[in-house]
Parts: C-alpha cells; structure tokens; sequence
C-alpha cells in the first residue's frame, strides 16, 4: 500500500480513537476537530520520520512532543485534562509507532 495512503488511514484510525470520549463528553466541536486533524498529522510525521528507535518509541516520542503545544493551551482552562492527554498521546502515538513499523514501511 502506498505510505500516503496508509499514513493517511493510520491518522483517521488513531483520531477517531482520540475523539470518541470527547464525542461522549459533548466538548466543543473545535476542540473535536483539532484533535482529529492532529492524529492525521502525527500519522504522517511518524511514518515519514527517520530516527533510530523502536516502533512504538518513536510514535510515541514525537505523538508527545507535537501534542506539547495543545497541551500548554488546554493548561490555561483544563489543568484537569493535562493528565488524560499525556497518557493518550503515549499509547495512541505507541501504536501509531508499532503498526507503522510492521505494516508501513513499503511504498513512498
């Protein structure tokens, strides 16, 4: 399968994943959709990155790194959501990581 395209269907999965809670807890829909866009995006850069890790800790590594921004953002209103954000970021970015790492390495 082309990379784009698995990227793609790993940034949906992942973001669906990631939102389904939100959905549940009626959050804004702002709020719902940056989440969503941000798995596409973490999707891409953790198929497309080359560093020299395991899988699931370079998903992981950079699903945290480019939730930081977000996170500094939600501190100002939500300190109680910090927590539940990390903790997403590492086990959906983790996955990201190992499904990339078995499945997405061939095509460009």
């Amino acid at each position: 399968m082309n990379k784009w395209i698995f990227s793609l269907i790993c940034g949906i999965v992942a973001g669906v994943i990631d939102i389904v809670p939100m959905v549940i807890q009626q959050l804004d829909m702002y709020s719902i959709v940056s989440a969503f866009v941000h798995w596409i995006v973490v999707a891409f850069v953790v198929n497309y990155v080359q560093l020299s890790l395991r899988g699931w800790l370079k998903g992981m590594l950079v699903a945290e790194v480019l939730a930081v921004p977000v996170i500094i953002l939600v501190m100002k209103t939500e300190i109680d959501a910090v927590i539940p954000m990390i903790i997403m970021s590492a086990v959906i970015g983790s996955l990201l990581g190992m499904v990339g790492e078995e499945y997405g390495s061939s095509g460009r």
